[in-house]
C-alpha cells in the first residue's frame, strides 16, 4: 500500500498548472493526503473534487477563504472520517482523521509559528493537543499513521542552514522539543528510521530565493507511525523532482 502526502500550497493553482492529475498517474497512490489546499470543495473543479477510483474527503477553514485546508483521496473507503474534535483547531481546517480496518490515518497541516507570538503559542497548543489525540487513539488499541506538513525541521541534518535558522520559527528549540516528545512517545519518523544519516534530503524550498535550484531546503513533511506499524514499513520516498508547489510529495510504502 502506497500512501502519499503533499503540501500543494493551493490545490486550485496546482490543478490549473497541470500538476494534480499526474500525481495519480505517475505516483499511483492508494491514499493521497494533501495539505494547504486553500479551498472549499465547491471551489474545486469536478475533476479535482471527484477523482475516478477514489473516495474524497475535505476539511477547510471556516474562518477565511483561501487559507489552510486538507484533503484525502483513497481507493479504500474509510470506516469513518472525522476532524480533531477541538473547535479552535477544526475551524482552521487542519486535520482529517480516516479510520481504516488496520490503522487510523491522520492527515494534518500543522500551524506555522510565524506572524508573531500569538501564532507560535497557537502552534504549540496545537502540537500538544494533536499528540494527546494520537495517544488517546493508541490507548484504544488503534495503530496510528500521521502525515503532513509539520512546519518544523527536527535536527540540524534536516535543513540546509541550521545555524542561520536557530532563532527562526520552524527550527526553534521549543518547536523541535515537541518532535523529541513525539519520538519519546514511541512514534517513528519513518524517513529518519530508514535513513538515519542521509543528508540533503528536503521536502520544502523557499520559492522567492529559488532555493530549490540550489537544494537549500528543509525537511518539514513527515510520516510518523506507531511502533506496532513499524514492521509493516517497506520503503519511503521523497519525490524532490515533482513540482507544482514549494513542497514535494513524500511516500510511505507499507507491506
Amino acid at each position: 500500500m502506497k500512501i502519499t502526502s503533499w503540501n500543494t500550497n493551493g490545490l486550485r493553482a496546482t490543478a490549473k498548472q497541470g500538476f494534480f492529475e499526474p500525481i495519480f498517474k505517475e505516483l499511483k497512490p492508494d491514499i493521497l493526503c494533501l495539505q494547504e489546499t486553500k479551498s472549499e470543495p465547491d471551489q474545486l473543479a469536478e475533476e479535482v473534487r471527484n477523482v475516478p477510483g477514489y473516495f474524497s474527503f475535505f476539511s477547510y477553514s471556516k474562518l477565511r477563504k483561501g487559507y489552510s485546508g486538507v484533503a484525502i483521496y483513497s481507493k479504500i473507503k474509510p470506516e469513518k472520517v472525522t476532524e480533531l474534535g477541538i473547535k479552535k483547531f477544526d475551524d482552521e481546517g487542519r486535520t482529517l482523521v480516516a479510520y481504516f480496518k488496520d490503522f487510523v490515518l491522520i492527515n494534518c497541516y500543522f500551524p506555522n509559528g510565524g506572524g508573531g507570538p500569538e501564532r507560535l503559542k497557537y502552534k504549540l497548543e496545537f502540537y500538544d493537543a494533536f499528540l494527546e489525540f494520537c495517544d488517546k487513539l493508541r490507548k484504544q488499541k488503534y495503530k496510528i499513521i500521521f502525515c503532513g506538513d509539520v512546519n518544523t525541521a527536527h535536527e540540524e541534518i534536516d535543513l540546509a542552514r541550521p545555524k542561520e535558522n536557530e532563532e527562526n520559527t520552524g527550527f526553534l528549540p521549543v518547536e523541535r522539543a515537541w518532535l523529541d516528545e513525539v519520538v519519546a512517545h514511541g512514534y517513528a519518523d519513518v524517513f529518519r528510521h530508514l535513513y538515519p544519516t542521509k543528508k540533503d534530503a528536503y521536502t520544502y524550498w523557499d520559492m522567492k530565493t529559488r532555493a530549490r535550484d540550489r537544494n537549500v531546503g528543509w525537511r518539514i513533511d513527515y510520516f510518523f507511525v506507531s511502533p506496532d506499524l513499524l514492521p509493516k514499513v517497506k520503503d519511503f520516498k521523497i519525490y524532490s523532482d515533482y513540482f507544482g508547489s514549494d513542497h514535494c510529495p513524500i511516500e510511505l510504502d507499507l507491506k
